[in-house]
C-alpha cells in the first residue's frame, strides 16, 4: 500500500467514526462559585413568602430572622418591606400560604424585657436596614440598629450557631421566647448549667401538634437569668467584661432533648463558626454544581441559581443522626435504611419539583418515596400536605401517587413497588374528600363536596398515574380500573361553553362566569382549570372539537382581561390574561400549543414568563414560591423543557434561555443543552439535533437525558416549521377501556313552580340516554321530559355497549302562589340556586360550599314573601349557618314582620332574635323561628342584620374583614 493509500485509509476511518460517534460538545463551565449567584432575598418581597436565613440543602434547621408575626405575607416569618427584627428562630417554611413554625426564638438585646414590641410599647425587637444585611447559602448576618449588635448565623443539617457581637461595656442579654408565633401547647426551659440549657416547645398552628426539642450551649457563662411569670420566656445575662462576643450553639430534634444534644454534638461539636459556614457553603456549591449554565446575563444566572437553591430547601430532613424520627402517629420510629423527610407540599411540587429531582436527585427521590410509605404505615394513608408529623388537611388530590409513579416509570425503584402500588390504590379508594361520589358517579357533585371540579380533574390525573404504574407491573385489572377513572375529567366538561364546570344536582352550576373565583375550584377559576387534562390531551382536544378550537381557547386565555370576579383569591397572581403563573394549575398550559402543532406559540409564552415574571428583586417571584414549585418551573423551562405529564416518559420542549447548560447526572453522564444564536429576540427554535442527529420532535424522552449527550438548538427570531408535523408533536392519549359519561341536565329547573321541562344531553354524541321517573321502568330518552310534581329522575347513557353510572336527581316543587323579593343582592358564587333559593325546599348542608346556601357579604338579608292570599300564620322560620373560620357569622339580630296589604307592617317584637358574636370553632346551623303567632297576613318580611366588621377577637379583624350571612330555607306554617 502506498503512503497516499495509507493516509486515505486513516482519514476514511477517522471520518467514519466521527460520523457515528456523538459530536464533541464541551460541557458548560463557570469560573466563579455558583453560590455567588444565589440571591436569598428573591421572593422575600411581594407574595413570594421565602426567607433569607441560613439553611442546608433539604436540612432540618432553617435559622432565619423573623420580621413579621402573622398575616398572609408573614408566612415565612420575614418580609422585605419590614424594618424591625423580632429575633432569630430555627424553623421556617419556604413559600407556603399558611403561617407555621418560627420555633425557639432567640434575640440579643441590652435590656431585660419580655414584650416583643409589636404593640408599639418598649420591647426587644430591633430596627434594621437592608444596607447592613447580608445572606449567602448557609449564612446570614445583620446589624441591629437599635442596640448596635451584630448578628451572624450559620447551620449544619440539624444544628446551628448564633454569633453575636455586642458593643463595648453594653449589657449583654439574650431573650429566649417560646411563645413566639404559633399557639403554645406545652414547653420547658431547663437550665442544666451556667453554659447549657435544653427543653422543648410543643405548639399548634397549621400543624395541630408540633413537637420540637432543643439543646443550647453558650460560649461563656450565664451570669443571671430572669423568667417571665409563666416561664415561657427567659432573659439570660452574660458578663460584658470578658468579651464582646457571644456564640450560641443549638441542636434541634423532633424526638427528644437527647436527640437535640446528639445532633448538636455530632454535627457541630468543637468546630468554629467559620468552619461550619464554609462547610455549609461547600454543601450548597456541590448541590448547585448539578446544573451548570453559561449566559452573559448575570440576572438570568442569578434567577436560575436562586431558583435551583429554592428547589433544594424543602422537603426537610426530619430525622436525628441516630436514625430516630417522629412519625405521622407522633410516635418515635427508627430507620437507617433511608432518610426521613417532612414538608411535602405535594399539590404544588408533583408538577415540576419532583420531576426535577428524578433528573438531578434520584437518591433523595427514593428516600422521599420510602418516607411516603413509612407515613402510610404510621398514619394509615399517604400524606397530601404533611408538616412535622401532622396531616394539615390542606389542598386536594392524592399527589404522593404521581410522584411515585413518575419515579417508578423512570426506573427509580429503590423501595417496595408492590407496597407502593398498594398505598397508591389505598389513597384512591377512600370515601372522603368527595371520593365516594367520584367513584360511584364518575364526578363529584357541587352539593357533595367543595372544589368539586378541581378535585374531579386532579383525581382523574392521579388515577391515570396509578394505571400507568399498574400496567408496567403487569397488573392489568388495576390498569383497566384506573384508566377508566382517568377519563372522569370528561364528566365536568360542558360542551356548550368548552369549560370545566361544576355539576349541581346534575345541572351545570349557574350563573356561569369563567372569570369567577368560587368554591367549585381550588385557588382558581374555570379559565385556569379548564385545561387540566395532562393524561389525555388527545381526548381533551376531541372534546373541545379539534386542535383549532383548542388553539382559539388557549389564545383567548392569554388575551382575556386580567381581572377575576367572585372571591378575592390572593394566590391568583402573575396574570397574563387569565393565565395565572403565580399559582400552580396554570403551570403546564403554555406548553399545550406543542400538542396542536404550534410550538412557536409555546416558545413565545414560555419566553415571556421566564423574562417578565422572574426577576432579580425581592418581589421577583410572581406568587408563593411553594416549596420549590415556582422555582422548578423556572429551572426546567429555562433549560428548554417541562414535564407537562409526570408519569409519562418525556418532557415537552419550550425554548431555552441560556447559551449552554449542562446537567451532571448521578450515573456519571452529562447532558448538555446548547442554544446557538440565543438572545432575547431569537426565542424561536429553527431546528434541533440530538447527539448530532436531526431532531424534529417537540419533546425529549427522560432516558435520552439519562444517557447523556447533547441537545443543540439553532435559534431564530421568527417562527419556524420545526416540530409542526403530526409525527413530531407530543401526545398523551387514552385509547383503551373507554368510558361512557353519564348524561347531564342541559335545560330545566330543579326547583319549579308550575312545571319543569328537562332536556338531557351527553358529551358522547352517539350515546343513547335512558331515564326513569319515580322508579318506573327505564325508557329511552328522545324528547324533553315535563315534570309537574316533586319527583326523582334517574338517568344513564350507553354507547357501544358501555354503560355510564346512573345519576339520580331530586326535583322540588315551589308553591306557585309564593313569591320572594330580596332588597339586598346575594353573592353570585353563593346564589343557592337563584332568586327562589330561600323558598325552593333545598336546605343547605354543614359545608357552606355545598351550593345550597345563599350568601350575603357585609349586608343585611331583607326578604319579603308574598303568600298569594291572606292566610292564618302560626310559625315562621329561617335557617342560618355559622362557620367563623370562613368569616360566616349568625346574624346579630333577626326581626319578623307581617302585613295584610304590604304597606302597613306589624313587627313581631316579642320574638326578635338577638345574638352578640362570641368565638366558636364549631360549624353549626340554627333555625330561628317565631311561633304561636295566630294572626292573618298575606306578606311576611324578615330582616337579618349582619355583624358587619369582623370582631376584634377574630383573625379577620387584622384584614379589616367583613362578615357573611348564610341563609337557606324560609318556611311558613
Amino acid at each position: 500500500m502506498t503512503s497516499f493509500s495509507k493516509v486515505f485509509a486513516i482519514l476514511s476511518i477517522t471520518f467514519f467514526f466521527s460520523c457515528t460517534q456523538k459530536p464533541i460538545i464541551h460541557p458548560a463551565t463557570s469560573d466563579v462559585p455558583l453560590t455567588s449567584y444565589v440571591n436569598t432575598f428573591i421572593g422575600t418581597g411581594g407574595h413570594g413568602h421565602t426567607y433569607p436565613g441560613a439553611t442546608m440543602p433539604f436540612g432540618m434547621m432553617q435559622l432565619s430572622p423573623d420580621t413579621r408575626l402573622d398575616g398572609w405575607d408573614g408566612c415565612s416569618g420575614y418580609h422585605y418591606t419590614d424594618s424591625y427584627i423580632y429575633g432569630f428562630s430555627h424553623t421556617h417554611l419556604s413559600g407556603t400560604g399558611v403561617s407555621d413554625y418560627g420555633d425557639i426564638l432567640l434575640m440579643p438585646t441590652d435590656t431585660i424585657v419580655f414584650n416583643n414590641g409589636a404593640d408599639g410599647q418598649n420591647g426587644y425587637r430591633a430596627h434594621f436596614s437592608h444596607a447592613n444585611e447580608k445572606a449567602t447559602p448557609g449564612f446570614y448576618q445583620v446589624h441591629l440598629d437599635t442596640t448596635n449588635i451584630d448578628v451572624a448565623l450559620t447551620v449544619t443539617k440539624r444544628a446551628g450557631i448564633h454569633q453575636y457581637k455586642f458593643p463595648k461595656v453594653q449589657k449583654q442579654v439574650v431573650i429566649l421566647d417560646l411563645e413566639h408565633r404559633d399557639a403554645l401547647l406545652d414547653h420547658n426551659i431547663n437550665i442544666i448549667s451556667d453554659t447549657e440549657i435544653n427543653g422543648y416547645r410543643h405548639s399548634k398552628a397549621w400543624a395541630e401538634k408540633q413537637l420540637l426539642f432543643y439543646h443550647m450551649r453558650f460560649s461563656k457563662p450565664i451570669t443571671n437569668k430572669t423568667f417571665n411569670e409563666n416561664r415561657t420566656k427567659v432573659a439570660l445575662e452574660f458578663d460584658s467584661k470578658t468579651s464582646e462576643e457571644l456564640s450560641i450553639r443549638i441542636g434541634i430534634s423532633a424526638v427528644d432533648e437527647e436527640g437535640a444534644l446528639q445532633n448538636l454534638t455530632t454535627e457541630v461539636g468543637n468546630k468554629t463558626f467559620d468552619q461550619i459556614k464554609q462547610a455549609a457553603n461547600d454543601s450548597w456549591e456541590k448541590e448547585l454544581q448539578k446544573i451548570v449554565i453559561e449566559s452573559p446575563n448575570t440576572d438570568y444566572k442569578t434567577n436560575f441559581y436562586t431558583s435551583l437553591y429554592h428547589t433544594m430547601i424543602a422537603p426537610n430532613l426530619y430525622q436525628d443522626v441516630d436514625g430516630r424520627y417522629r412519625g405521622m402517629d407522633l410516635n418515635i420510629h427508627n430507620t437507617k435504611d433511608f432518610e426521613y423527610y417532612s414538608v411535602f407540599s405535594l399539590w404544588d411540587t408533583y408538577r415540576a419539583t419532583h420531576p426535577l429531582y428524578t433528573i438531578i436527585d434520584q437518591k433523595r427521590t427514593n428516600d422521599y418515596i420510602n418516607t411516603f410509605l413509612a407515613k402510610y404505615d404510621e398514619g394509615g394513608i399517604m400524606p397530601i400536605w404533611d408538616l412535622a408529623g401532622n396531616y394539615t388537611h390542606c389542598m386536594i388530590g392524592y399527589h404522593a401517587v404521581p410522584v411515585i409513579a413518575d419515579a417508578y416509570l423512570k426506573g427509580i425503584s429503590n423501595y417496595d413497588p408492590e407496597k407502593a402500588l398498594q398505598a397508591m390504590k389505598h389513597s384512591a379508594t377512600q370515601n372522603k374528600l368527595g371520593l365516594a361520589s367520584y367513584k360511584s358517579g364518575g364526578f363529584i357533585p357541587v352539593e357533595e363536596e367543595a372544589e368539586s371540579v378541581s378535585k374531579t380533574l386532579e383525581y382523574a390525573y392521579d388515577d391515570w398515574t396509578i394505571a400507568q404504574m399498574a400496567q408496567a407491573m403487569g397488573k392489568s385489572d388495576d390498569a383497566k380500573t384506573y384508566t377508566q377513572r382517568a377519563q372522569y375529567y370528561k364528566n365536568v366538561f360542558d360542551p356548550s361553553t368548552k369549560f370545566m364546570r361544576g355539576r349541581y344536582r346534575n345541572t351545570w352550576f349557574t350563573p356561569f362566569d369563567p372569570y369567577e373565583v368560587n368554591f367549585n375550584y381550588t385557588e382558581a377559576n374555570s379559565w385556569q382549570y379548564s385545561f387540566y387534562v395532562p393524561q389525555d390531551i388527545s381526548g381533551f382536544i376531541e372534546l373541545m372539537g379539534g386542535k383549532a378550537v383548542l388553539e382559539q381557547q388557549l389564545d383567548a386565555l392569554f388575551t382575556a382581561k386580567d381581572q377575576t370576579s367572585g372571591a378575592h383569591q390572593v394566590d391568583i397572581t402573575g396574570l397574563i390574561g387569565q393565565y395565572a403563573h403565580g399559582n400552580e394549575p396554570s403551570h403546564h398550559i403554555a406548553y399545550l400549543y406543542n400538542f396542536i402543532n404550534k410550538p412557536h406559540k409555546t416558545q413565545e409564552k414560555v419566553h415571556e414568563i421566564l423574562t417578565k415574571l422572574y426577576t432579580n428583586t425581592p418581589d421577583g417571584i410572581s406568587g408563593n414560591e411553594d416549596c420549590g414549585q415556582m422555582s422548578a418551573w423556572y429551572v426546567l423551562s429555562s433549560l428548554g423543557f417541562y414535564p407537562v405529564t409526570p408519569g409519562s416518559d418525556y418532557y415537552v420542549i419550550g425554548t431555552p434561555l441560556f447559551e449552554k447548560g449542562t446537567i451532571q447526572l448521578e450515573n456519571g453522564n452529562q447532558f448538555t443543552i446548547v442554544a446557538n444564536n440565543i438572545n432575547d429576540a431569537n426565542k424561536y427554535i429553527a431546528s434541533a439535533s440530538l447527539n448530532g442527529k436531526e431532531y424534529p420532535y417537540t419533546y425529549i424522552k427522560h432516558q435520552d437525558i439519562m444517557n447523556g449527550g447533547s441537545l443543540v438548538f439553532e435559534m431564530t427570531n421568527t417562527p419556524s416549521t420545526w416540530g409542526t408535523n403530526d409525527n413530531d408533536i407530543p401526545k398523551t392519549q387514552i385509547e383503551e377501556h373507554l368510558i361512557t359519561s353519564p348524561p347531564f341536565i342541559a335545560e330545566g329547573d330543579i326547583a319549579f313552580k308550575e312545571k319543569s321541562q328537562i332536556t338531557l344531553q351527553s358529551i358522547n354524541q352517539e350515546a343513547e340516554i335512558f331515564f326513569t321517573l319515580d322508579n318506573d321502568e327505564f325508557r329511552k330518552y328522545s324528547t324533553p321530559i315535563t315534570i309537574t310534581k316533586p319527583a326523582i329522575l334517574k338517568t344513564y347513557a350507553t354507547e357501544k355497549g358501555i354503560k355510564s353510572p346512573i345519576i339520580e336527581t331530586e326535583f322540588f316543587k315551589i308553591n306557585p302562589n309564593l313569591k320572594i323579593t330580596l332588597e339586598n343582592e346575594y353573592a353570585n358564587r353563593y346564589n343557592g340556586g337563584g332568586p327562589d333559593a330561600l323558598i325552593n325546599g333545598i336546605k343547605g348542608a354543614m359545608d357552606y360550599r355545598s351550593g345550597s346556601w345563599q350568601g350575603f357579604h357585609n349586608r343585611d338579608l331583607i326578604a319579603s314573601l308574598d303568600l298569594g292570599s291572606i292566610k292564618n300564620i302560626n310559625t315562621i322560620s329561617i335557617g342560618f349557618l355559622e362557620d367563623q373560620r370562613s368569616w360566616i357569622f349568625y346574624p346579630q339580630k333577626v326581626e319578623f314582620w307581617i302585613s295584610e296589604d304590604g304597606k302597613q307592617w306589624n313587627p313581631l317584637d316579642k320574638n326578635t332574635f338577638i345574638k352578640s358574636p362570641t368565638p366558636s370553632a364549631e360549624v353549626s346551623i340554627k333555625k330561628i323561628d317565631v311561633s304561636s303567632i295566630s294572626r292573618k297576613a298575606k306578606f311576611i318580611k324578615i330582616k337579618a342584620q349582619t355583624v358587619g366588621t369582623i370582631p376584634e377577637w377574630h383573625i379577620g379583624s387584622n384584614y379589616d374583614g367583613k362578615a357573611w350571612i348564610f341563609a337557606d330555607e324560609i318556611t311558613v306554617n
